[in-house]
């Protein structure tokens, strides 16, 4: 009975993948038949170089290149590009644009939530006082130390570069404690409850606080959110989900601090973080992806992510053994996000196999495993004491950066895979 059972589940997991194995049939003729008469579609800029493109189940990763810009971005940089204009004057004018849309004080753009870290980290040791700007990185005579909430981050080196030192605490009581009359700024990544108490210790210091949430678009909300809990600085990924410039990050908040980290870098010939230049085309793009997720239909991008991945997941549960389970993340990359795991050990194949399967092919696949390609290896994150925890028993790929039509070349491929791997495992 039990083989029975079994046997029917996967004739009906079958039956749901047949107009997907259709398709793919059908586009596997087609790009047979262009590839015969010269109309490779998988010919473009990077393959000419002999750059492999990829496609990006991983998430917005900036060793992945980030995300894919909103059409309207494409369309305001290079509107952007045909003009000369004073880079200052746009940045403050960006600013108040940024306050109508979000209600926070102000804003700029930064080359990335790393630069927003840098700049921030400037502003509230030299402030807009031009000796003191000059002087970084040195601090004599300044407040220079910076409070790490939750310990070292790999991104602190954007810190640590503007001449702060770093003081480490790992919960509330610690972050009371290290708060003293050299604290230039506090640093966290942490949200909801746990954000709302270490705001309150930083109010109750009167010491500014940066809200480092890279990934925290979608939802867009988050921009209006943070202004509205009074947070004294907030920064955002331009490149991620925003999906705007790559090299591109804002940064939000108090009108004064604002104005602080716009004086500590570029333009500014003589700060610490001129070398965090941002174009004209990255700031224009950067603004223009927030007003375009401000106009979205949530549900409606929310629903096509959700399609893509069902149809991967449709594909892969052909496989018999392997387990699908869709979710969103709580924090970075919230999208829905589709988690593929079967029995390691039964079948003698790994995470890492898989991965590396994929990323091996052609055309390279990347989805999220154990490994972190980008990561300098020395990088010990967080409380050192803690248990270093388990790897990932399963793949994870996020529905975002998967282009719209590759969900069935990732499911396919998947398939075989795994397939594969299942039957050399029963033989």
């Amino acid at each position: 009975m039990l083989n029975q059972n079994s046997s029917r589940r996967s004739f009906m997991k079958l039956l749901a993948a047949a107009p997907l194995l259709t398709q793919i049939a059908a586009r596997d003729l087609y790009a047979q038949a262009a590839a015969v008469v010269g109309n490779d579609p998988r010919q473009n800029v990077y393959t000419r170089l002999g750059v492999r493109t990829v496609i990006n189940c991983r998430g917005t990763w900036t060793y992945l290149s980030g995300s894919l810009e909103f059409p309207e971005v494409r369309q305001a940089q290079l509107e952007a590009s045909q003009h000369f204009v004073n880079m200052l004057e746009l940045q403050r004018a960006v600013g108040r644009r940024l306050s109508e849309l979000t209600g926070a004080e102000s804003g700029i753009v930064t080359s990335g939530a790393a630069g927003a870290m840098a700049a921030a980290t400037a502003g509230c040791m030299a402030g807009t006082d031009d000796k003191y700007i000059w002087q970084l990185p040195d601090t004599t005579g300044l407040k220079h130390e910076v409070v790490m909430v939750g310990g070292r981050s790999a991104f602190d080196s954007a810190i640590r570069l503007t001449g702060a030192r770093l003081v480490l605490a790992y919960s509330p009581e610690e972050l009371s404690n290290a708060i003293n009359e050299n604290t230039a700024m506090i640093y966290t990544t942490d949200l909801g409850d746990k954000l709302q108490h270490e705001l309150a210790i930083a109010k109750d210091h009167k010491v500014p606080m940066l809200l480092d949430d890279a990934a925290g678009i979608p939802p867009v909300d988050n921009a209006k959110l943070y202004a509205k809990m009074g947070i004294d600085l907030y920064c955002f990924s331009g490149g991620k989900g925003l999906c705007g410039p790559q090299c591109s990050g804002l940064l939000f908040g108090r009108k004064d601090l604002i104005e602080a980290a716009l004086l500590n870098g570029a333009p500014r010939e003589g700060a610490v973080c001129r070398p965090m230049k941002v174009g004209k085309e990255e700031i224009v793009g950067c603004l223009t992806a927030l007003e375009t997720w401000l106009k979205l239909d949530d549900k409606k991008l929310y629903a096509e992510w959700n399609g893509r991945i069902d149809r991967i997941r449709k594909l892969v549960e052909t496989v018999p053994g392997v387990k699908t389970d869709t979710y969103i993340p709580d924090d970075g990359n919230r999208y829905p996000t589709l988690k593929v795991s079967w029995d390691q050990q039964a079948w003698r194949y790994n995470i890492n196999d898989c991965v590396a399967e994929l990323r091996a092919g052609d055309p390279v696949i990347e989805v999220l495993g154990a490994d972190n390609p980008s990561l300098v290896k020395a990088v010990r994150e967080g409380n050192p004491n803690r248990k270093e925890p388990k790897g990932p028993d399963h793949i994870e790929l996020i529905s975002m950066t998967i282009k719209p039509g590759e969900e069935m070349i990732v499911g396919q491929r998947l398939r075989a895979i795994l397939g594969a791997a299942q039957k050399k495992a029963a033989a």
